[in-house]
């Protein structure tokens, strides 16, 4: 299994945007992209909207190669439905598009139904709390969990792949924050996972310091209880510049259990670039 991040916080723009080639298939999960539409009161600065352009285009370019896409909810970063007629002829695992849902979500669901309708996108399967063969491929999905602390911003689908090799992706958890967010990631028990790390740049704002605490013991159990050998976690925790201080308790016990814990871009042997947390600097810079 090769395990590819094509978009995300830590490579220059919001995104969880993941490729995996199995032995015999390709999966594409959240193909999507986007940009914070305010961050220090600034709009996105041109590095960013120039990175983004970059980064769809190398997802548009792996969607053509992929057998099976997977869609964890219905936020812009994560699917996107102007790209509907790139999904014929995929097979798609889509997050329910009316149960534990919120209505802004529900809203989006609807029409990117439409959409891949009109597009002639016919092999569609709502695939919370299924598993899935397929030429030796095992997907299983977890039940709808929270996006974050509450049911606020709806709900998302874990996702795990085993083609021998085993891979978790976590979506938009924020943490994870919950035990029920934990269970599925612990209970599979993956050597590569990618996790939506705590939001620390919204500390204080929309993002508690108990939930902050959650997410640092709940990270540091599932290195404790797994597997887990590259544990990646990024998305909104890459949003803060100073993430690493932020969870340096989970990279200390990963460093002790011997599991790396590092960003997207690290996984890629690259160093961080995160725009959105540094664009008042950007936009300093050009002044």
């Amino acid at each position: 299994m090769e395990i590819i991040p094509l978009a995300f916080d830590s490579l220059g723009a919001r995104s969880m945007c993941t490729f995996v080639k199995t032995k015999n298939l390709n999966v594409m999960i959240d193909p999507s992209v986007a940009l914070g539409p305010k961050r220090y009161g600034l709009p996105p600065h041109e590095l960013e909207i120039k990175k983004m352009a970059e980064l769809m285009n190398e997802i548009r370019k792996a969607l053509k190669t992929s057998d099976i896409v997977v869609i964890t909810h219905y936020h812009y970063d994560h699917h996107n439905p102007d790209d509907a007629e790139l999904l014929v002829g995929k097979k798609l695992l889509l997050k329910h598009p009316k149960e534990k849902i919120n209505r802004s979500q529900a809203g989006r669901a609807a029409y990117f139904l439409e959409r891949l309708k009109e597009a002639g996108v016919t092999d569609i399967d709502f695939a919370d709390g299924k598993s899935y063969d397929f030429d030796g491929l095992h997907i299983a999905i977890s039940k709808p969990v929270y996006h974050g602390a509450g049911p606020r911003l709806g709900y998302v689908i874990e996702v795990f792949l085993d083609d021998g090799d085993t891979f978790l992706f976590s979506s938009d958890v924020e943490g994870p924050i919950h035990k029920e967010q934990l269970e599925f990631m612990v209970e599979r028990n993956a050597g590569t996972v990618f996790i939506d790390g705590p939001m620390t740049y919204m500390l204080g704002y929309r993002f508690s310091a108990k939930s902050l605490d959650s997410s640092i013991e709940n990270l540091m159990e599932l290195i404790d209880k797994t597997n887990v050998r590259k544990l990646i976690v990024d998305h909104h925790l890459t949003r803060d510049l100073n993430y690493k201080e932020k969870i340096s308790q989970v990279i200390q016990r990963g460093e002790e259990a011997g599991t790396e814990v590092i960003s997207a871009a690290e996984f890629l042997g690259r160093e961080d670039l995160l725009l959105e947390a540094r664009r008042k600097e950007l936009y300093l810079k050009r002044s």
